[in-house]
Formats: structure tokens, sequence, C-alpha cells
């Protein structure tokens, strides 16, 4: 007897003020299948595609559009959801303190899985910093 299993459509969506990045650089900031909900790297920009200059700043932007795809994509997510989480950095030794004390705030009793690199360089010259995440909704 054979059996077909049901894959879930993947669903790409964006967050608000991302269009151009989605134009330009042909991506999604965000994939659903079923109740999985995987992140793109995020980094520090604002709402206008700016990247921050302070690289506290960056972290603290990335993981708040971490939260803007989220939202785009369940609007009832939160930190809460996410069960794993990739950093990139260039400097780590400057940013290890800053992610885990974020964290700690983004939710203090909520302990999602940690992979942090140092690389040599990201997408955009001005990034220190790029995050991925992974979340179940």
């Amino acid at each position: 007897m054979h059996t077909h299993s049901t894959m879930s459509k993947a669903q790409f969506s964006n967050y608000p003020g991302t269009e151009s990045f989605a134009e330009t650089y042909h991506y999604s900031q965000a994939v659903r299948i079923g109740n999985i909900l995987r992140i793109s790297g995020q980094g520090g920009w604002d709402k206008d595609g700016k990247v921050a200059a302070d690289p506290k700043e960056q972290i603290s932007l990335a993981l708040q559009n971490i939260l803007a795809a989220l939202r785009a994509a369940e609007p009832s997510a939160g930190w809460h959801n996410v069960v794993s989480v990739r950093s990139f950095h260039t400097d780590i030794a400057g940013a290890f303190e800053v992610m885990t004390k974020a964290f700690k705030e983004l939710g203090p009793d909520h302990r999602p899985t940690w992979t942090c690199v140092e690389v040599r360089r990201l997408a955009l010259e001005e990034m220190v910093v790029e995050i991925e995440a992974e979340a179940l909704i």
C-alpha cells in the first residue's frame, strides 16, 4: 500500500519597510510551513531600511525586526513562540553580553536554543549583526 503525505504549502511574507529588500535582493523575510515560521537573517535596519551605526542599536533593531517578521506572519506571535536563534556577528566579543541581556529582556522565563557565530562580513557592509529565528506558531 502506498500512502501520500500532505505537505503544507509554504507561505512567504515580508513586514512593512522590507518591500525594497524583497524586490532588490529577491527573497522573503519569513516563510510559514504549517505551524513553523522561519525568519530570514534580520539586520539592524530601521523602518526605512537604514542600518544603524551603533552596534548595540543594530542588535536591538535586528531583534525588533524578528518580532515584526513574526507578527506579519501571525499577529498574535511574540518572543515566546521563538524556539531557535542563530546570530552572526563581525565581533562576538563586543556582542555576546548585549545579546544575552536582550534575550533576558525579551523573555525572562523563555530560553530558545541559540547558535552564535563570528563571521568576517555580512550581506551589507555596514552590518555587524544578522539574526535568524525559528518559531512555532
